[in-house]
C-alpha cells in the first residue's frame, strides 16, 4: 500500500452470517470511498469479499488509522487487542443485542461510513488494568484487561482462599469461588452479574467483587485508580494437587494459577481508544441495555 492511502481494519464475529454479509458491505462502501480495508489473517478465508482486502501482518499494524468491529461486545473485546498494540482508535458496529462498547448498529452503516470516511469522530479514552503474577517473588506473568481480571476456583467443588490487600495493607480473608478486578467500563459486565455496582465510565475506579465469599464483610469495593490491588492464594488443605486457580482476562486470556501465586492489579499504563460518533449519554446505554421501566419521566426544562 502507497504513503497516503488510508487503512482500517476490519475485525468480524465471522460466525454468524449477519457479520459476514455487514463485512462484505463494509469493505465495499469503503473501498469505494478510496478507503483501503485489512482484516484479520484467520478472517481472510470466511469473507470471501471481492474487494481488495489483505492479511494484516505486524508492519501493516503502522498503517492502520482505525480498528471498526462488526459484532458483539465480545467482538470489541478481540478488536480491543489489535487496536490497544496499534495505539489506535476502535469503533463497535452492534449485530447483537444492544451492546455496551459498540457506538453504532447495523442499519446506521452508510451513516458510519460517512463519519469514518470524513474522520469525523471523537476518541474517548478507556481505562484498562494491568496484571502482574508472581510466585515467590518472581514475576511469571503480566496480562492486561478492558473489562475485568478474574481468579477464579478450576474446580467446583473446592473453594479458593484468598488474602486481600489493598495498597499493600492487609484487607481481609475470604473462602470464596473467586475475586472480580474490574473497571468501570467493565462494571456493565462480568462485575455486574456478580453484584458489583455500576460506575460511569467517565470515572476512573478500580473494583473489587468477591464471588460467593463465605465472609460477614465481602462487599464489592471502589478503589482509587492510584491503589495496588493484590490477592495471594492460601493454602486450604488441599493434598490431592488439584488445580487451584485460574485467572481470566476479559474472558479471553486465561492463566492458571500455581498453589500460593500473588496477583497485583492497577491502573493499565495503556488505555483503550474507543471512535465515538454520539453523545448518548451513558443513563441511557443502560436504559436500552436492560430494558428499564421510565414511563412518566416528563424532560427536566
Amino acid at each position: 500500500m502507497g504513503h497516503g492511502e488510508r487503512t482500517v481494519l476490519l475485525v468480524v464475529h465471522t460466525g454468524r452470517r449477519v457479520a459476514l454479509d455487514a463485512a462484505r458491505d463494509t469493505v465495499a462502501r469503503l473501498s469505494a470511498r478510496g478507503v483501503g480495508v485489512r482484516v484479520l489473517a484467520g478472517e481472510a478465508g470466511d469473507l470471501e469479499t471481492d474487494a481488495p482486502v489483505c492479511a494484516l501482518d505486524a508492519e501493516a499494524l503502522e498503517e492502520i488509522e482505525l480498528v471498526v468491529v462488526l459484532g458483539g461486545d465480545g467482538t470489541v473485546l478481540r478488536g480491543a487487542e489489535v487496536a490497544r498494540s496499534a495505539g489506535v482508535p476502535l469503533l463497535g458496529v452492534n449485530l447483537g443485542r444492544v451492546g455496551f462498547l459498540a457506538e453504532a448498529e447495523y442499519e446506521d452503516l452508510a451513516f458510519v461510513v460517512d463519519r469514518i470516511v470524513a474522520r469525523d469522530y471523537t476518541v474517548e479514552e478507556r481505562m484498562t488494568l494491568d496484571v502482574e503474577v508472581s510466585l515467590d517473588g518472581q514475576v511469571i506473568d503480566r496480562s492486561w484487561a478492558l473489562n475485568e481480571a478474574s481468579v477464579e476456583k478450576a474446580s467446583r467443588e473446592r473453594m479458593l482462599e484468598v488474602l486481600v490487600s489493598i495498597d499493600r495493607r492487609p484487607l481481609s480473608k475470604w473462602g470464596c469461588d473467586g475475586v472480580i478486578f474490574a473497571t468501570p467500563t467493565g462494571s456493565t459486565a462480568y462485575n455486574f452479574s456478580a453484584g458489583g455496582p455500576i460506575v460511569w465510565p467517565d470515572l476512573d475506579a478500580l473494583l473489587l467483587v468477591p464471588i460467593s465469599a463465605h465472609a460477614l464483610f465481602a462487599r464489592p469495593l471502589v478503589v482509587s485508580p492510584y491503589s495496588l490491588l493484590a490477592l495471594e492464594l492460601q493454602p486450604n488443605g488441599d493434598e490431592t494437587g488439584s488445580k487451584g486457580a485460574v485467572m481470566w482476562c476479559d474472558g479471553r486470556r486465561v492463566l492458571d494459577l500455581p498453589a500460593g501465586a500473588r496477583v497485583e492489579v492497577r491502573h493499565g499504563a495503556l488505555p483503550v481508544r474507543f471512535a465515538r460518533l454520539h453523545k448518548a449519554p451513558f443513563t441511557d446505554r443502560l436504559v436500552a441495555k436492560f430494558a428499564l421501566p421510565v414511563d412518566g419521566w416528563r424532560a427536566e426544562k
